[in-house]
C-alpha cells in the first residue's frame, strides 16, 4: 500500500540522505510530503474517499505498534475513529477521544438529520 511518507522517502535517493544529519534527513523528507489534507482532499475530489474496509488494516498495524504504549485506535460502526489511552497494567480506559457522550450525541444527531429543519411554512 502506498502512502505519502513511503512515496516521499522512496523519491529521495538513499545516498543523498546518507550524508545528512538526522535532523536534515527529517526536514528533507518532510519537505517532499504533500501539504496536510491534500491527499484526502484529492481522493474526495476524485470520488475516491477511503471506505471503512480500507482503514481496517492500517488501524490494525498502528495498534500493533502503539499498544505497548497504551494507545489504541478503533473504527466504530459509523466509520468514526476512536482513540483510547489505556492503562497497560489494568487495561482500564483512562481517556477516550471522542468521549462516549459525544458519540451518543453524534449518533442521535444522525437519527434526527433532516428533521431539524422543516421546510413547511
Amino acid at each position: 500500500m502506498s502512502s505519502p511518507l513511503t512515496d516521499a522517502t522512496n523519491a529521495l535517493s538513499i545516498s543523498a540522505l546518507h550524508d545528512l544529519t538526522p535532523r536534515q534527513r527529517k526536514e528533507t523528507v518532510l519537505a517532499t510530503l504533500p501539504s496536510a489534507g491534500t491527499v484526502l482532499a484529492q481522493a474526495k475530489s476524485h470520488g475516491q474517499a477511503p471506505s471503512s474496509a480500507d482503514l481496517v488494516e492500517p488501524i490494525q498495524r498502528i495498534n500493533e505498534v502503539l499498544r505497548q504504549y497504551g494507545v489504541e485506535f478503533e473504527l466504530n460502526d459509523t466509520s468514526r475513529i476512536i482513540t483510547r489511552i489505556v492503562d497497560r497494567e489494568s487495561g482500564d480506559v483512562l481517556r477516550q477521544i471522542p468521549g462516549e457522550e459525544v458519540l451518543a450525541i453524534a449518533e442521535r444527531l444522525e437519527e434526527l438529520q433532516g428533521n431539524l429543519i422543516s421546510l413547511k411554512v
